[in-house]
């Protein structure tokens, strides 16, 4: 059976056989990816030394930015579960305020951990009610998200006002008002001892590349939450259960081929409403995350993070380790913004105009000479920019995240390859 699953994987029915094979696209092997991880880090060490923006690769830098990065990767993580199964979810965003609202709800009173479970919770129930709407009622996938995100933006503001800020309440005195939650205590964090304080002397020094590795490795080992190991934890586990397990198998086999999947005996209504609950579950984490890592709840915390998460999952091509590469680049931009203002988001100007004409050589090498154009132009319009400037102006540092997601989805659109049957609306039984 599992050998008919993984051709139902592979190939949906009523697909059409390919007139030409393709060409196999080279795979990133992990010799590749040290490569290229290597490369950035010397690309970030010369900048750094070119521009004298520290900020690039100092430890606190790289704390904010994995603080910054968790909530997203969660919310693409939840993203990736929902679509491998075949349902599109585009109101992560409202299941991220559900887990907020909840977190503050129950952190106040409660503590930390108990406002994680909570978050998870609230995050669920918004992803079980759009498997209800989607799954069971056929209702377009894109318009059931859209309207989570309007309804759960309305309940949290409705609930917030009942409960944290009704006068003469136990949260109105904790400190809660109509916007927000009272304060909960803490999360702990975890350092490495010994090590942490070794590579921060290293990164004091700021010696070209030894110093910027330091500080990098640094903020993985000093003062991490237990949320942050937690959701490493779920992305390897994400991987495991999605490509080597059964249960994955057949869950990914209602993404590709519902019909094929059903006729081998999976019932594909169970694992959609499995998928979009722990998408949900996923997503008010990352909420959850938000509000604890602040100690509040507050209005309008998501910020967008769930729209964010989905570029994640779509730039990481439906794959755990995409979507992780994806929250850690967003995760970076939005602490740069916050921490380097505009000096440090100008320095980035001049590496992006090399990574453009490093892009420019690639598809010039492919035959793609209107693409090269356009990328040498991109290039040199940045040079320019950087060169008759010292610094950016705050309105563009401030959507630095969202500029830097629409340019990596814009380079990474031609390799995506979605799940077959996503979005398609399925009735048990179609295929008889």
């Amino acid at each position: 059976m599992s050998t008919n699953l993984t051709a139902a994987v592979e190939q949906s029915p009523g697909s059409k056989p390919e007139s030409k094979p393709k060409s196999p696209r080279a795979k990133l092997s992990y010799p590749k990816v040290l490569l290229i991880v290597s490369g950035g880090l010397i690309l970030l060490s010369l900048l750094r030394v070119i521009t004298g923006a520290t900020n690039l690769t100092e430890s606190g830098q790289y704390t904010a930015a994995l603080n910054a990065a968790v909530p997203i990767g969660l919310a693409g993580l939840g993203g990736l579960w929902a679509e491998r199964s075949g349902v599109i979810n585009i109101g992560l965003e409202g299941m991220m305020m559900l887990g907020a609202f909840s977190a503050g709800a129950v952190g106040w009173e409660h503590g930390p951990w108990a406002a994680a479970a909570a978050g998870i919770v609230g995050g669920a129930l918004g992803g079980l009610l759009h498997a209800v709407v989607t799954v069971t009622f056929g209702v377009d996938h894109i318009i059931s998200g859209v309207a989570i995100n309007i309804m759960a933006l309305g309940v949290t503001q409705f609930l917030a006002k009942l409960w944290f800020g009704a006068d003469g309440s136990a949260a109105a005195a904790a400190g809660g008002n109509d916007k927000q939650s009272p304060p909960m205590p803490d999360m702990p964090t975890f350092t490495v001892p010994g090590l942490s304080g070794w590579l921060h002397s290293i990164e004091q020094h700021h010696w070209f590349l030894v110093s910027d590795v330091a500080g990098i490795l640094g903020s993985l080992v000093t003062n991490v939450s237990w949320l942050t190991l937690l959701t490493v934890v779920l992305f390897v586990l994400s991987a495991f259960v999605l490509w080597r397990s059964a249960f994955g198998l057949r869950l990914r086999s209602c993404g590709e081929g519902p019909i094929a999947a059903e006729s081998l005996g999976v019932n594909v209504y169970r694992y959609k409403y499995a998928a979009v609950t722990v998408s949900g579950a996923l997503a008010g984490l990352g909420g959850a995350f938000l509000a604890i890592y602040v100690h509040i709840y507050q209005d309008g915390q998501t910020g967008g993070r769930g729209y964010i998460g989905l570029a994640t999952m779509i730039f990481g091509n439906w794959r755990p380790g995409g979507v992780a590469m994806g929250a850690g680049l967003f995760g970076f931009m939005d602490a740069l913004q916050l921490r380097g203002g505009g000096p440090t988001v100008h320095a980035l100007l001049l590496l992006l105009a090399v990574l453009l004409v490093g892009l420019a050589v690639w598809k010039l090498r492919g035959g793609q000479r209107i693409q090269a154009a356009t990328s040498l132009a991109a290039a040199a319009l940045l040079a320019v920019w950087y060169a008759t400037s010292d610094t950016v102006p705050l309105e563009i540092v401030g959507v630095a995240p969202y500029i830097a997601t629409l340019l990596v989805l814009s380079l990474a659109a031609q390799r995506l390859r979605p799940p077959k049957a996503i979005g398609k609306i399925y009735r048990r039984g179609q295929g008889k």
